[in-house]
C-alpha cells in the first residue's frame, strides 16, 4: 500500500483566521455549503484536537486529526479509512496552513487537490456573502 501527500497554494481575500475557523473548526459549515458532496462530519473519538477521529460522510471517509494549532492556524489530518483510499493506499495525509497575504487575505493554504479547491472556494463565497461570520 502507498501513502499520498498533496500540497497546493490558494489565494483568497478572506483573512487566515476566518478561513481557519470556517474550514477547520466548524464541522457543520462544509456539509451545509456542499450538501451534494459531503453529507455530514461526525466526531467518532476525541475532543476535536490531535488524535480525534472523524467520520466524513462522502463515501464514508474516516480521518484522524494529527495537528490542530489555533494560534499558528495549522491543521493536519490523515485519511485512515474509506473510499478515498481506493483500496490501494494505506493513508492520505493533508496539511493546511493559513497565512496572511497582501491586503489582509489568506495567501497560502496547503491541502488535497481538486476537492479541497472546491471546498475552499465554496467557503470563500460563503464568508464573502456573510462578512460578520467567524470573526
Amino acid at each position: 500500500m502507498g501513502v499520498v501527500s498533496y500540497s497546493m497554494e490558494v489565494s483568497t481575500s478572506i483573512s487566515p483566521a476566518r478561513m481557519f475557523k470556517a474550514f477547520v473548526l466548524d464541522d457543520k459549515l462544509i456539509p451545509t455549503i456542499l450538501q451534494q458532496a459531503i453529507k455530514s462530519v461526525e466526531t467518532v473519538e476525541g475532543d476535536g484536537g490531535p488524535g480525534t477521529i472523524k467520520l466524513v460522510h462522502f463515501g464514508d471517509v474516516k480521518h484522524r486529526v494529527d495537528e490542530l494549532d489555533k494560534e499558528k492556524l495549522r491543521y493536519s489530518y490523515t485519511i485512515i479509512e474509506g473510499d478515498a483510499l481506493m483500496g490501494a493506499l494505506e493513508k492520505i495525509t493533508n496539511e493546511l496552513k493559513f497565512e496572511a497575504g497582501q491586503g489582509g487575505g489568506c495567501e497560502q493554504i496547503k491541502a488535497g487537490k481538486e476537492k479541497a479547491m472546491v471546498m475552499f472556494k465554496a467557503i470563500e463565497a460563503h464568508l464573502l456573502a456573510n462578512p460578520d461570520s467567524y470573526n
